[in-house]
């Protein structure tokens, strides 16, 4: 892969298929540790890289956690990853300064090694798939769209923070696509920057909870040590479920950037602690 000499707007995603070696136990809030164990990858790769991912606050690395078929463990908190299973791992890259994050991934998972550590054991990589996607190329899918609705599966712990240290715990549109939408701004050309007031989002989308498949979740997302020494876990709050997204008398602006930012989810990550495990989603557009 060649450097990038200019800033080009292309969101990547990679989807591992891991298999542990053997039984083993992990928490719950598995994208903590998964987070953890890919900073150790980066570290064997370029240790600025890994500090890079670490200190970003638009947090551009997006780890999904593992999603597959557990088993119960004796351990509180926690499950237990199976030898006869595997597990799916997406991680997803917005911002085109990551690039080198995106190399350093692929060179240690897969060129130059299969397995990564997590605390209790080992997982073996099966197989990798990349792909990337443009902000632009995003808008023109969304654009040749007649009538759609959006569906997104929020499948991992979802944290949406709209004031400070309050957390919104339901997949209200002004929450979801402010979100999305400022994730995208960061991340995009000056020219394809997307506007999308608060106003707009409230009189012209609305959302279809499916209630059955609501839950609420409080999730490890970090480990700090107070000033006696003592290490302290911190959690965040958030929500599970599906939601499906349908217009009411919306312009065509309106409609192509919310399908547009529902998109580019797939590829950032909804809400905060994104590279943690939380705001993995999929997203269904039917028209």
């Amino acid at each position: 892969m060649g450097e990038l000499t200019e800033k080009v707007s292309r969101a990547r995603r990679v989807t591992l298929t891991v298999r542990p070696i053997e039984r083993f136990p992990v928490p719950k809030s598995d994208g903590y540790p998964l987070y953890g164990a890919l900073l150790g990858v980066l570290d064997d790769a370029d240790e600025s890289v890994s500090k890079r991912v670490h200190d970003s606050p638009l947090g551009s690395l997006h780890n999904s956690g593992l999603h597959g078929v557990f088993g119960d463990s004796d351990r509180p908190h926690h499950k237990s990853v199976r030898p006869d299973e595997t597990y799916e791992v997406t991680l997803g890259i917005v911002d085109s300064d990551d690039e080198a994050v995106f190399q350093a991934l692929v060179k240690e998972l897969v060129l130059e090694g299969s397995t990564t550590e997590l605390t209790n054991g080992t997982l073996r990589v099966e197989s990798f798939e990349s792909e990337n996607v443009s902000h632009e190329e995003l808008l023109k899918r969304a654009s040749d769209l007649n009538d759609p609705s959006v569906t997104i599966r929020f499948r991992t712990a979802t944290c949406l923070e709209e004031a400070d240290d309050v957390t919104t715990m339901f997949p209200h549109r002004v929450a979801v696509f402010r979100s999305l939408l400022n994730k995208w701004n960061q991340t995009a050309p000056d020219e394809l920057e997307v506007e999308l007031t608060r106003d707009a989002l409230l009189s012209s989308v609305i959302e279809k909870p499916n209630a059955r498949t609501y839950r609420t979740h409080s999730v490890l997302v970090n480990r700090v040590k107070n000033g006696d020494g003592e290490t302290r876990n911190l959690f965040k709050q958030g929500f599970t479920g599906e939601c499906t997204y349908a217009f009411k008398d919306a312009s065509e602006s309106v409609q192509n950037a919310v399908v547009a930012l529902a998109l580019f989810g797939e590829y950032s990550g909804v809400g905060s602690a994104v590279a943690r495990g939380c705001g993995n989603v999929s997203v269904e557009v039917t028209a």
